[in-house]
């Protein structure tokens, strides 16, 4: 897999990823961000090799690539990895890398215990897609390949219920009890959930819109019913209880005295935390100076940093 940029590169690293090689542009050499990932990932054992210029332009999957490039080894996991997960996202034909890469990232921000990616929907691993999670491929397993139907149907016997996502029709989202072990479909952009998917759901789910919009992102959608998911279990109420029993304590509650202790409570910490980042805002300024070892120019295929290969 390739890995672009330090940030992500640093994701892989703390994430204990094996990172085979790290390719840096001649520009790279005096970044601090670049130079630090640089020896961390060199202190673990990978091979770093210093580029001519025009290298990585020619080799990198951006336009204006970022001046580091990493190839960290993988494996995909098998289904049997998520068995016990209470909360799967499963992608059915989900073809842009960029709204699979935010449904995986969108998945590990909710607590998902994994994602599968079945067939026809695109390589979780591609570059696009990894820099579109901003790093979650490297967080929770990410199953690569399967056929929806029987994804699903393995699912349940796990004794996770399968709900996927139709534009209409389908039940209100927010009425469902979702504190249960749960698997959620998400179905092609244009398309949505093939008839097939569709017939072997438990159940399916609508997000009401007031809009004119005629429906919602892939990725949008899943970032709704994820979070649902995680609301009503840290509140450990199904999602119509808990509607009820907000509306019945906002009933209860003086609306003046509500509104006068949260307006002048809020006000009070807002303008305190305001006051303290000001006073503390020049923490982060001054410039920083090049922590890159020194390097001498070798042709690529040998190591920059010292020493001899350390693999």
């Amino acid at each position: 897999m390739v890995v672009e940029g330090a940030e992500l590169l640093s994701v892989a690293l703390e994430a204990g990823v094996a990172v085979e090689s790290v390719y840096i542009a001649p520009e790279g050499r005096d970044n601090a961000a670049v130079a630090a990932v640089a020896a961390r990932a060199f202190e673990a054992g990978s091979r770093v090799f210093d580029l001519e210029p025009g290298v990585l332009e020619r080799v990198a999957d951006t336009v204006t690539p970022q001046p580091v490039l990493a190839v960290v080894g993988f494996e995909s996991p098998e289904l049997s990895a998520l068995r016990h997960a209470d909360l799967v996202v499963v992608c059915a034909d989900v073809r842009d890398p960029g709204n699979a890469g935010t449904l995986i990232r969108t998945a590990d921000a909710a607590g998902a215990g994994g994602v599968v990616c079945c067939d026809g929907t695109v390589d979780p691993y591609n570059p696009k897609t990894v820099r579109s999670s901003a790093g979650s491929v490297f967080h929770l397993p990410i199953v690569a390949g399967g056929e929806a139907v029987a994804v699903m149907e393995m699912l349940g016997g796990w004794g996770l219920r399968t709900l996927g996502t139709v534009v209409r029709d389908g039940a209100d989202y927010a009425d469902i009890d979702l504190t249960d072990p749960v698997a959620l479909v998400f179905g092609n952009e244009a398309a949505g959930l093939s008839a097939e998917v569709l017939a072997a759901l438990d159940q399916a789910v609508t997000i009401p819109m007031a809009g004119r919009a005629e429906s919602l992102n892939v990725s949008v959608s899943a970032a709704v019913l994820c979070f649902e998911v995680l609301r009503q279990r840290r509140k450990g109420v199904p999602g119509s209880s808990l509607r009820d029993e907000q509306g019945a304590s906002r009933r209860g509650e003086p609306g003046s005295s509500r509104r006068g202790e949260q307006g002048g409570s809020l006000r009070g910490e807002q303008g305190a935390s305001r006051t303290g980042d000001h006073a503390g805002g020049g923490t982060g300024s001054g410039a920083a100076g090049s922590t890159m070892p020194k390097m001498e120019t070798r042709p690529v295929g040998e190591t920059t940093l010292g020493g001899g290969d350390r693999r």
